[in-house]
């Protein structure tokens, strides 16, 4: 039966301990799922959040500080064909942004973008073209590549609304679960310059990274326990900048929707990696790196040339 099947991947995936856990989140998220599709998958706009007039270094309005409110741009969801869902500013090249940098996107086994539809929104909502792979199963890392391909065909169109304004010198590649092995998996490839993946199943090797790495595991994931599949990995990544966060009271369901404790710091991250948002750096770096000591980390480390930074 397929149901058997899965069950046995799954199995093979995270090991029998964690078959019965994972049944419970594959429950929930499909129920999510289906909650949240009536929203659409062609055009979906959500307005403007306040935001600050600061700037970044590249001239794109930054929320100066708040990053886990909604960002200054209105948001427009479309399909790029069968294999990728985008979420993009509505206008682009607007509000002093000449070209916007490209987030790719894994999702968790047995599940689609719409179950993160908010989060995703919301890094849109920042500046960012959030290319989304539709697959399931998403650990390889080569659907979410193909995102990139998709953008750069885009971009090379005069007749395409992305012409001249997707910056792919300017990539991060983030995930969920599976989806976060795919993000490792795809940071890898030359053009992925800094990766975020989220409760990162046991896909993806972090010796392929060439570019900053903030890993993030949820205290209370009883699914992608951080001190078997998160914490080794950080500490493998010695070749690169590398920060561990443990988000307290965090399950495996806790990045689904909005995000939840995730959402700001994955959108402080790639604000400073990817647009030179100097608000955004000082979340984790410098003398007075906010992250170091917030209470909303159960857990957080720093690598030796994440320390650097502080420079």
């Amino acid at each position: 039966m397929p149901g058997d099947r899965r069950m046995r991947g799954v199995r093979n995936l995270y090991g029998m301990r964690g078959v019965r856990r994972y049944a419970t989140l594959l429950a929930a998220s499909l129920a999510l799922s289906a909650a949240l599709s009536g929203q659409g998958l062609a055009h979906a706009d959500t307005g403007p959040a306040a935001a600050a007039a600061a700037r970044a270094a590249d001239g794109c309005p930054s929320a100066g500080g708040r990053w886990a409110d909604d960002g200054p741009f209105a948001v427009t969801k479309e399909r790029a064909g069968l294999g990728h869902t985008i979420l993009r500013p509505t206008e682009l090249g607007s509000g002093g942004c000449t070209k916007h940098p490209v987030i790719i996107w894994g999702n968790g086994t047995f599940v689609t973008p719409v179950v993160y539809d908010g989060l995703l929104k919301h890094l849109a909502s920042h500046g960012f073209i959030v290319v989304a792979a539709n697959t399931t199963q998403s650990g390889t890392g080569t659907a979410m590549l193909g995102g990139l391909d998709v953008l750069k065909k885009a971009d090379a169109d005069p007749k395409s609304p992305y012409y001249g304004k997707v910056d792919l010198e300017k990539v991060g590649a983030a995930g969920h679960s599976q989806g976060g092995g795919g993000a490792i998996n795809a940071g890898a490839d030359p053009r992925v310059d800094v990766t975020v993946p989220i409760e990162p199943g046991p896909l993806g090797r972090v010796g392929g990274l060439k570019g900053p790495l903030l890993i993030l595991g949820g205290e209370r994931d009883l699914v992608v326990v951080p001190e078997l599949l998160v914490i080794p990995r950080f500490e493998a990544a010695d070749q690169v900048p590398a920060v561990y966060g443990e988000l307290a009271g965090a399950t495996h369901l806790t990045p689904a929707g909005d995000g939840g404790g995730f959402r700001g710091p994955i959108t402080a991250w790639f604000r400073y990696f990817l647009m030179g948002d100097q608000e955004a750096r000082g979340e984790y770096f410098g003398a007075d790196c906010r992250a170091c000591s917030s209470p909303v980390w159960s857990d957080f480390r720093r690598n030796a040339l994440a320390t650097g930074h502080d420079g």
